[in-house]
């Protein structure tokens, strides 16, 4: 039998991690070996955690924060919690003290010293939601892709420390897919980002198309937000090509792995593509068999 504040430890822990089913592309699938499987499901733990504190998200309760130590009004301060959360992970990579409070934060620490992890990634991860808190708008493409350089690019050096393949080709590679598999949840997320007064669509091309940000709340899109969704996947769908190569660079399952990420993408912009690039009345999800046609594809090297 489970000791009760082992299960109250673990409910915000599960909780976090079943929201792996709602991601566009398989986290920790059965067919790699079971210590990748291990690794990927406690990065994943780690990353929708922080995501969470960044998006108040946590789930309801207050229990993560509790765990992170952090009590009384200031369990709905944002940046208290991640500062709580940096705490926690520096005891990951603590060679003497306690280790982690948050059941999240200490999956990682057998993971961390099993595969030679370097905090940096974890960090960046951090960082991203700290500056969700202060900055709400993206002025330029480039601004947007600074933030894509903290927010998604380091959870694929993670996938390739994990794995044992981190060169500096790959870590280009996997940095054009990463971005753009961010920029696509961007776009299936306008309304929802929106909601949380947030625009992941440069201000530069929102003038260019002559899209007002109240054009973001309509019910649907009109053709001018239709016309800049469009040419935003269009980017995001020129990342995933120039990642591409990353999956020929590997062999095995790890090859499959990969075109999982590149293929989920693949997919998600076909669904915005299919929804006629109106984002607004929800997320465009793509079906299992779009999903299973854009990985077979990506596995090909076809573009």
């Amino acid at each position: 039998m489970t000791a009760p504040g082992r299960a109250q430890h673990g409910a915000p822990a599960r909780a976090t991690l079943d929201k792996a089913a709602a991601e566009n592309f398989p986290v920790a699938p059965f067919f790699v070996p079971r210590a990748w499987r291990r690794g990927l499901t406690a990065v994943y733990g780690y990353a929708r955690l922080v995501d969470d504190i960044g998006d108040g998200d946590l789930t309801p309760g207050g229990a993560d924060a509790r765990l992170l130590g952090v009590e009384g009004s200031a369990a709905d301060d944002r940046l208290t919690l991640l500062d709580a959360l940096e705490a926690d992970l520096a005891r990951v990579f603590a060679t003497t003290g306690p280790g982690p409070a948050h059941p999240l934060v200490a999956a990682l620490r057998p993971v961390v010293r099993a595969h030679g992890l370097t905090p940096e990634p974890f960090r960046a991860l951090i960082q991203a939601n700290r500056q969700d808190q202060l900055v709400t708008r993206y002025a330029t493409w480039d601004d947007l892709a600074a933030y894509c350089e903290l927010s998604a690019n380091p959870v694929g050096h993670l996938v390739l420390g994990l794995t044992g393949t981190l060169t500096p080709e790959r870590v280009r590679r996997s940095d054009a897919v990463c971005t753009g598999l961010q920029i696509v949840e961007h776009l299936q997320d306008v309304a929802e980002d929106l909601g949380r007064d947030r625009i992941y669509l440069p201000a530069e091309d929102l003038k260019r198309f002559r899209v007002e940000e109240s054009d973001l709340a309509a019910p649907t899109a009109s053709a001018s937000l239709r016309a800049l969704v469009a040419y935003e996947a269009s980017r995001a769908g020129e990342l995933l090509a120039e990642g591409g190569p990353l999956i020929a660079s590997v062999h095995g399952r790890l090859r499959l792995l990969l075109a999982g990420f590149v293929g989920g993408g693949r997919a998600a912009l076909a669904a915005v593509t299919d929804a006629g690039y109106d984002v607004l009345p929800g997320p465009p999800r793509p079906t299992k068999p779009r999903l299973l046609r854009e990985v077979g594809a990506a596995l090909r090297g076809e573009r």
